[in-house]
């Protein structure tokens, strides 16, 4: 049985969007059953679970033995394992795990910097005299992002491991309105976020919370 790590409860704001839902979303689309093991910050911070996520963070996947850590990884490891989430012919696999990594390298980098400012830092003198520019970074990476999506459904004609964690990143602007003014880009984020797979993976990580309130 696969078992993935998550957090027992994260405060609201970061409900929803903890890593541990890519990999939940990738195992629903897939069609792989698995457990949650719930974590908090005493074993986070435990030498075992650091032997097993060196930064102790979360998701962790585990399987017969094999234990891999980052969500890209773990997603393009579940992708490989059949064709619901990466096309069949080689050349089209490759396109989709790019999008996989534009997502991380080309999108997250500039989104997260600015989810941290606006939700670590909203006060603090240097975050408001940098966030403009912050924000400029961001709508021209969306912008530029809109611009290749064009017209269709998906970022390579059909729903891909691409596709799942570009959805993911645009999901931690949810705290903004960015994605407002380009029409396509939101409409393809809640196409994505519609498909049953998705909402069994939100609902999976959503119900610890809920339980397990402060």
């Amino acid at each position: 049985m696969i078992t993935v790590s998550a957090f027992k409860w994260v405060p609201p704001f970061a409900q929803g969007v903890v890593r541990d839902l890519r990999v939940r979303w990738a195992l629903e689309e897939a069609g792989l059953p698995y457990r949650a093991r719930l974590i908090d910050s005493e074993v986070q911070a435990s030498a075992d679970y650091r032997a097993l996520q060196p930064f102790g963070q979360v998701p962790v996947f585990e399987e017969d033995g094999l234990v891999l850590f980052e969500s890209g990884a773990i997603v393009l490891h579940i992708a490989t394992r059949g064709e619901a989430l990466l096309p069949a012919d080689a050349a089209g696999r490759a396109r989709a795990m790019t999008w996989v990594f534009a997502a991380l390298n080309s999108i997250e980098i500039h989104v997260m910097q600015l989810a941290e400012m606006d939700l670590f830092a909203a006060g603090e003198e240097w975050a408001k005299l940098h966030r403009p520019d912050v924000e400029k970074m961001v709508r021209l990476r969306l912008s530029e992002l809109a611009t290749s999506l064009g017209d269709r459904e998906y970022l390579e004609g059909r729903f891909s491991a691409g596709d799942l964690m570009m959805t993911s990143v645009l999901r931690i602007l949810r705290h903004t309105n960015l994605l407002d003014s380009l029409p396509a880009l939101k409409a393809y984020k809640e196409r994505c976020e519609a498909r049953p797979a998705f909402q069994r993976a939100l609902a999976a990580q959503m119900e610890p919370f809920s339980r397990n309130q402060p």
